[in-house]
């Protein structure tokens, strides 16, 4: 069974690739370097060389909150030409199942918690990351549509925010982690505050990159329901994104010298989500701390600075 990995670079992508060997299957990791996924023509070259059996589709153009805010033209294009593409090249191919990652910030903003998997199309995302949030939510209309009109094994899975090594340490493109990681590093080096951009009071659920790889391998393999389903740790694990910054100064051994700068947008205060499904279906998930994740993140980022993405 031949299994295509798109983003296959990334940090999902890295996760799936650290646990490959515990599956009697042949992996392909696709990067941006290999294959084009917004020209249609490249995507259909790729997959008549490549005729894979199984599809997990994880590229996107992503990013983090300030990301989402400036360059909403490109997050949007970007990523309804690469899941249209990959989507009809799985159909045109005959891929026999498809798991497309989505993400629960594409949930409703105004809402009841905990969301579930059901709400998903229940009112307009927050205004922060609107044209990713519609693109992504377009992607599960789609797969929809193929299970409808051609009964395609065509699914999506909703993970809460990720971390973990190789991720992208950007301060101004990446996710809350990595950045704060790169940040903290930095302000110790040169001597300076660490500044958290807002508050510190919004409430986040966050998975291990290594946890996540572990349940997207289970939703390809042993997931047999064509409804999307949540991946998310538990409800009583949400943690504020100053409890978050502090575990990251703690381990640069640098917590008396942070500060919150509220001038900057907290983005959506809370995004709670339920993984009573997941949960029912896939009891024996344990899941990475995250004292323990972000400890081997710091760990991660400074031994591959020099190389890694940031």
């Amino acid at each position: 069974m031949k299994i295509l990995v798109t983003g296959g670079s990334g940090l999902v992508g890295h996760g799936i690739q650290s646990i490959q060997n515990k599956y009697n299957h042949e992996f392909i990791f696709l990067s941006s370097k290999d294959c084009n996924l917004m020209d249609l023509s490249e995507t259909k070259q790729l997959f008549e060389k490549e005729k894979p059996d199984y599809v997990i589709h994880l590229a996107a153009n992503v990013g983090g909150l300030f990301k989402n805010m400036k360059y909403k033209v490109d997050i949007f294009e970007q990523n309804i030409l690469m899941n249209y593409n990959i989507l009809k090249c799985c159909h045109d191919y005959q891929v026999k199942k498809v798991v497309s990652c989505l993400s629960t910030c594409i949930f409703p903003d105004k809402t009841t918690y905990p969301i579930n998997e059901d709400m998903l199309h229940e009112g307009p995302p927050h205004t922060s990351n609107d044209a990713y949030a519609y693109a992504k939510r377009m992607l599960e209309v789609h797969s929809k549509a193929y299970q409808e009109q051609y009964g395609d094994h065509f699914i999506c899975v909703i993970p809460t925010n990720i971390y973990g090594e190789h991720d992208n340490y950007s301060i101004e493109n990446g996710h809350v982690i990595p950045a704060l990681i790169h940040k903290c590093y930095l302000a110790k080096q040169e001597g300076k505050p660490f500044v958290v951009c807002g508050s510190g009071k919004p409430l986040r659920q966050f998975i291990y990159s290594l946890d996540l790889a572990k349940l997207i391998m289970w939703s390809l393999l042993e997931y047999h329901e064509k409804e999307s389903i949540i991946l998310s740790n538990n409800e009583e694990n949400e943690v504020s994104i100053a409890q978050v910054s502090t575990l990251i100064a703690r381990e640069f051994d640098y917590e008396e010298h942070m500060i919150f700068d509220t001038s900057f947008s907290d983005g959506q205060f809370k995004k709670t989500a339920d993984n009573a499904k997941l949960m029912k279906l896939c009891p024996e998930m344990k899941f990475t701390d995250i004292h323990v994740g972000i400890k081997n993140s710091v760990q991660w980022f400074q031994e591959n600075y020099d190389v890694c993405r940031k």
